[in-house]
């Protein structure tokens, strides 16, 4: 499905979901497969995104893959010389530039693979993540389980008091929620 051909050349990826959803891991599995099959691969991450790694993209379950933390959008297209696959991880940090960014990539025939939050902890579209699964060949949407009742989740509720749209934190400070769920808490 995702095997570039000889009549398509550059195309953009989204893997989207709520935290706890295996987003990061995806993405890494994408991208150490595309490092298989000795394809050039450069990774970018915010540079605000220090949880795990300041130079690594890290999931959840503590598998990493090397990245380069950025502070814009368009830092990307700088460094992005000849490569045949780029990787974004935590898109839904990054500036509304990096729609264009990604357009630009894929119309250079790289492939693009991009992961994100694709909803905020208010349960709105975050960021550029809406444009990106709007414009993308391929979406891949990933769900945690629900804490509270086990059904399949896709909101990312905040435990702690702050109206700050991007706050970083681990399961102390969010946890997956379904729909059902989220309503009743958000009551």
């Amino acid at each position: 499905m995702f095997l570039e051909s000889a009549s398509q050349k550059g195309w953009i990826e989204v893997i989207c979901g709520s935290m706890f959803s295996g987003k990061t891991e995806e993405l890494i599995r994408r991208l150490k497969r595309a490092d298989f099959a000795h394809q050039k691969v450069e990774i970018f991450k915010p540079k605000l995104d220090v949880r795990y790694s300041t130079d690594q993209v890290v999931s959840h379950d503590a598998h990493s893959i090397r990245s380069t933390p950025v502070d814009s959008s368009q830092n990307i297209l700088l460094l992005t010389g000849d490569v045949d696959v780029v990787g974004i991880d935590e898109a839904q940090f990054f500036d509304p530039n990096l729609v264009p960014v990604c357009k630009t990539l894929a119309d250079r025939g790289i492939r693009v693979v991009v992961a994100g939050l694709d909803m905020d902890y208010l349960g709105n579209p975050f960021g550029p993540m809406p444009h990106l699964m709007a414009m993308a060949e391929y979406v891949t949407k990933v769900h945690a389980i629900c804490v509270r009742c086990g059904n399949i989740a896709h909101h990312s509720h905040r435990l702690t008091k702050n109206d700050k749209l991007v706050v970083l934190g681990e399961q102390d400070i969010y946890e997956p929620l379904c729909r059902h769920c989220f309503n009743q808490h958000v009551k």
